[in-house]
């Protein structure tokens, strides 16, 4: 397979959302034009993000909403379910456990983990939090493909390293930590303070 690069993946999940809003208000057709306005971008990038993924739309026609919208999600693998664990169950973790808009992507949690006695066996919507201990376990059981990790700093990476010998292939870190993991293991990091770094940066060059 062909790499492509995230800023064409990540422009690829934008133009997703413009095209499941197009939908909901019965659009049957949109152009470059439209999505390059909607999401922040040129006819021309549009047209080449496509490009990589084959033919799309007919010249002075556009392309169909449905059709594209339906590709996109195959594109980016949102035509099937995903398992996904949570490691640690404080304020982000049970955040994550509730967020609605997981399950609406084809994501879906099957285990929230914690260490601390005191939030092991409460319920996170319909999950029990379970104790790590059993970790391993429930990853040979469940079978999930993806890791959300919400935990200290100092326990990301021992957590980090126990999921992939499990056999979990894609890891999403929300430690404020980096973590490393082997090559064919999938990696990204939500770095919430580096986010606003960039932000009071963006403020401050306004000046």
């Amino acid at each position: 397979m062909k790499h492509i690069a995230e800023s064409t993946v990540r422009r690829l999940s934008l133009y997703l959302r413009i095209l499941e809003e197009f939908e909901a208000q019965a659009h049957q057709t949109i152009s470059s034009g439209e999505l390059a306005a909607h999401g922040g971008t040129t006819s021309a990038q549009v047209r080449k993000d496509l490009s990589f993924f084959g033919s799309f739309g007919k010249r002075g026609l556009g392309y169909s909403v449905t059709a594209l919208a339906a590709r996109l999600r195959e594109i980016l693998g949102l035509n099937r379910q995903w398992r996904v664990i949570i490691l640690g169950a404080g304020k982000i973790g049970a955040a994550l456990a509730r967020y609605e808009g997981f399950r609406n992507r084809g994501f879906t949690v099957v285990g929230v983990y914690d260490a601390d006695p005191a939030r092991t066996g409460r319920a996170l919507d319909n999950l029990i939090v379970r104790d790590q201990k059993e970790l391993e376990a429930d990853v040979a059981k469940l079978g999930p493909e993806i890791a959300l990790i919400a935990v200290p700093a100092e326990a990301a990476q021992p957590l980090v390293d126990r999921v992939v010998k499990a056999g979990v292939r894609a890891i999403l870190n929300f430690a404020p930590a980096p973590v490393h993991v082997p090559r064919h293991v999938v990696h990204r990091s939500v770095d919430m303070a580096l986010e606003l770094e960039i932000l009071s940066y963006a403020l401050v060059s306004r000046r």
